[in-house]
Order: structure tokens, then sequence, then C-alpha cells
């Protein structure tokens, strides 16, 4: 029987406002404990040179290394505020700045130097978590819905855990004679498009509270427009790239209703992921940053009915993909699966991940 160990993960998503660190300890099965996490975000300059390269679908020269210095550094903070040293933590699971994700092409393409991580902080590393995924034929993404089930153990089921980033995803699990069943994909945009526009027409990182989407006007021929996509008549599984929607259908309206209608598209692209559940949840468990969003919360509540969040189940909303990261790791050092045919589409259960040691 595997050991019990602590692992620290990190993320640094699609909202790209700063890395996420975390501490669970897991033999990467079980959920024995969860620990300190925090989130460092990024200085302006920086988060605009990673913007850059994401929409460049390129490297910036240096950036992968400045990355990895910040998620060095939040390894250390994390470690001194749990009172922790490094001979503590068994490995570090590093997802990277995913820079370009285009599944169907079999490319996906996360920045970050692990060699320079697990050198810096004395722990050894595990990188690359999509890549055997994609080359096994799935998606590469969402990797975080097994970490949810491991979460949702004892929760009453079936269950939506809906996680808003940029991207928005959705698991649902269920029990099948008490082996989880799990289904999972991106829903469409979360915060991206949002976050998009306001830092366009306001300067402002986002919409704060959701006071602008709420003090605007859905159109409904914009809205339209984005959910005749294609996209949402395909069945999961099914992964998008943070930029396969724009904001050219919203750019000729004014703030508030161009923000009322992104947030509006947000759920209701949610509500398009109904058609492929098994079954209806019985609740909806909301994390990511989108939660903050008492706007986009309403509507979700409107459109769904039985809509918490995370922390009404005792989870730590801010830190879930960085603790599902830890856990991935910790699967990775097993060579337990990362993804399910279920998950990612891929064609068996596969693991993955690359090992750097200290």
């Amino acid at each position: 029987m595997s050991e019990m160990q602590w692992a620290i993960g990190l993320m640094s998503g699609t909202s790209l406002d700063g890395v996420d660190a975390a501490l669970i300890r897991t033999d990467g099965k079980a959920l024995a404990e969860r620990g300190a996490w925090l989130t460092i975000p990024y200085e302006d300059d920086f988060r605009d040179m990673l913007q850059l390269a994401v929409q460049q679908s390129g490297d910036i020269p240096g950036i992968a290394q400045e990355l990895t210095i910040l998620h060095a550094q939040a390894v250390k903070a994390l470690l001194k505020q749990a009172g922790m040293s490094a001979q503590d933590v068994r490995v570090i699971g590093f997802h990277g700045q995913t820079i370009d994700h285009r599944p169907d092409e079999g490319l996906t393409w996360q920045i970050g130097n692990p060699s320079l991580l697990a050198s810096m902080c004395g722990i050894d590393v595990v990188f690359d978590f999509r890549s055997k995924d994609l080359a096994e034929g799935g998606q590469g993404a969402p990797l975080v819905p097994l970490y949810h089930a491991a979460l949702a153990k004892t929760l009453p089921k079936p269950l939506a855990i809906l996680n808003i980033g940029g991207i928005a995803n959705v698991t649902w699990v269920d029990d099948d004679k008490n082996v989880p069943w799990i289904l999972a994909f991106d829903t469409g945009p979360g915060n991206a498009l949002i976050n998009d526009m306001v830092l366009r027409r306001t300067g402002e990182p986002y919409d704060k509270g959701g006071v602008l989407a709420q003090s605007g006007k859905p159109d409904q021929t914009a809205l339209d427009g984005y959910l005749y996509d294609t996209y949402f008549a395909s069945p999961p599984p099914k992964s998008l790239d943070r930029y396969d929607f724009g904001l050219e259908p919203v750019m000729h309206m004014e703030t508030a209703d161009a923000v009322a209608t992104l947030t509006t598209f947000t759920v209701e692209a949610v509500v398009k992921a109904l058609a492929y559940f098994p079954q209806e949840p019985r609740q909806w468990l909301v994390a990511g940053g989108g939660r903050h969003n008492t706007a986009l919360m309403d509507m979700l509540k409107a459109r769904l009915g039985n809509v918490a969040l995370v922390e009404d189940v005792g989870w730590e909303g801010d830190a879930l993909e960085a603790q599902a990261f830890a856990y991935l790791a910790m699967r990775s050092l097993q060579k337990l699966p990362l993804s399910l045919p279920s998950i990612t589409g891929v064609r068996h259960p596969v693991t993955g991940g690359a090992f750097y040691p200290a």
C-alpha cells in the first residue's frame, strides 16, 4: 500500500492572474489532508507579457524562466506559511502556463522550466501533464476531474462541480456500486471574455462583484451568435483554447451591455452542458474566480436551481486547481491514470507527467 505524503500543486490558469500554490497529503488515491495554500498575483507588466505570449501562441524570450522563478517563490512562501521544509514534501506538480491548446491538431503547450524549479526548491517535480493524453487520442483537458471525484467521495450524487476560470469546465460525478462515474468537459468561456472586455474599456482586470453585468442588458442577437457555434452542439469530451471565442460580436455595445452579454454567454453555455449529463445533478458546486461574480452566480442560480459555492461543503475554492495538480503529481509517481475516456476522450486510461529530480 502506498504511503500518504505531502505534495505541492502549482497552477497558473487561463485568467493569467497569478500563481496558486497548495499543499495536500495523499497517496494518489485517497486524500488524507488538505493543507496550506496561497495565491501570488502577477505584476501588471508580467501579466501583459504573459498575455502577449498566449495571444501570439509563442514563447517570449525569458518568460518561461521568469514564470518558473515566480512559481519557486510561491513554493517557498507556501512552505514558510505551513511551517514546513522541502524535506517534508515528496513532489511538486507544476502545470506551467498554457500558451496554446489545439487538441484537434494534437497540440498543447505549457511553458515553464521544471528542472530549474526542482533545483530552486530542492523538491522533485512532475511537469507536462497533458502530452501523453493527447498522444493517446485525448483532448488533454480537463485534468482536474479525478481530484473533484476524490473530494466528492462522501457527498450526495449525482453532483456537478463547475469551475469558472478563464475557461469554464464541469465535472459530473455519480456513484455506481461505490465506483465513481465521471464525465467532464469545457462548457465554454468562463471569465476570459468578460475580463478582456472590462480591461479594454475600463483598465480594471475584471468586473468586480459583477457590477457592470448587473447594470447592463444582454444583447440577444450577439448571444444567439455566440451560442450558435458548433462547439455547443458537439458531444463531449471536448475542450477549448482561451481564444476560441472573441469580443467582436460585442465591440459595438456600451460597456455594461457588452459585459452583461458576455456574462450571460458564460451562463447559457453552462446550461447547454446539461444536455450531455446522464442525469440532472442534485446540486451544482461552483469553484474558480467566477464564483466571486455576484451577477454570474445569480444567473446560474436562476437557470440551474440548486447552486452553491464549494466553500459551502468545506472546500477551498481558490486552491482547488493547485490541489488537483499536487494530487495528479502523486498519481503520476504511482503510475496511476491522470485521465479517462469519459473525461478527455483518451482511448484508454493513461498516466502521464514527466519527472524531474531535485
